[in-house]
């Protein structure tokens, strides 16, 4: 019951992380008459036919600017959550434990000789 507005919300919550260009579009686009009449910066200058379009692109350089410094700051702390490690135990191994039998005429180790190399039998 309480599953589905919670993956809704999740959902949400990740698409408007990624589509903030498209918040500010839509939000100029609502408000078009407003900027162009009072945020506009070349309101004195109706010839330039600016209508708010400069406070848009000043808004689309904040909200690139603020998805490049949150994507620095993830990648911040990815890069420090990598860098933390558990410490490391070295175990001590002698070769002195390890014995081989190995004949000098075939250089093979006496016992996998016969049960590895050997041709397939046939019919």
């Amino acid at each position: 019951m309480l599953l589905k507005p919670i993956t809704i919300l999740l959902l949400f919550s990740l698409l408007s992380a990624n589509c903030s260009n498209l918040f500010v579009f839509m939000g100029f686009e609502v408000n078009q008459k407003y900027i162009a009449a009072e945020l506009c910066e070349n309101r004195d200058k109706p010839e330039m036919h600016c209508n708010g379009k400069c406070y848009l692109m000043k808004k689309l350089k904040q909200a690139q600017d603020k998805e490049q410094k949150q994507e620095r700051q993830s990648q911040k702390t990815q890069i420090q959550d990598a860098l933390i490690v558990k410490p490391l135990v070295f175990t001590q191994y002698s070769f002195a434990e390890v014995k081989f039998h190995i004949p000098f005429s075939t250089g093979i180790p006496q016992c996998i000789k016969n049960s590895i190399f050997h041709p397939p039998k046939g019919n």
